[in-house]
């Protein structure tokens, strides 16, 4: 006859092995389900320069529904030699992302940003510094083939002051793999 010590035991090593190998084939299908991608950038003219670069996640709920995070990093500079003006900005920050493709080739998204920034101006005379967070909500629309998609996107709290965009209108290109 076998013992109930030896019973229990068995029984408590055989739940957590079962338990390990179920969680070990979740993880497995939680991140074949995970896409890595974001944007890089860069941009100048004569006066002006422009970096980012903005890694981001996302997980495919369905063939219709994704969500994730997203990091950012810029940096931009801007020389005006008419007003001896020299400004540096630098900015940082996060986003939750969200994308619904009714259709494979249609995408539509939701992105909320929350962006710190810190800004530094010097004239010949004075030195101007202005650090603030900025949040953005993008809602947006684009054309989606393969691993990329691109469109337009606007920022529904776009301030003309503090927001480190042009215009609330943004065009985007999203590469996830």
């Amino acid at each position: 006859m076998i013992p109930f010590q030896n019973i229990k035991s068995f029984v408590l090593v055989s739940f957590v092995l079962f338990s390990l190998q179920n969680i070990s084939a979740q993880n497995e299908n939680f991140w074949s389900k995970v896409r890595f991608g974001g944007n890089i950038g860069i941009g100048f003219t004569n006066d002006t320069f422009n970096a980012v670069i903005a890694p981001a996640a996302i997980y495919d709920f369905n063939p219709w529904f994704s969500g994730g995070v997203g990091l950012s990093f810029g940096y931009s500079t801007f020389d005006d030699d008419v007003f001896n003006e020299e400004r540096r900005s630098t900015n940082y920050g996060a986003s939750l992302i969200g994308l619904f493709n009714p259709i494979p080739e249609f995408q539509l998204s939701a992105e909320f940003e929350q962006m710190g920034v810190s800004q530094r101006i010097e004239t010949t005379n004075q030195t101007f510094t202005d650090d603030y967070w900025y949040p953005a909500l993008f809602l947006g629309a684009g054309y989606r083939t393969g691993f990329v998609s691109f469109g337009i996107r606007y920022d529904v709290l776009y301030d003309d002051d503090k927001s480190i965009y042009g215009s609330a209108y943004a065009p985007f290109v999203r590469v996830f793999f």
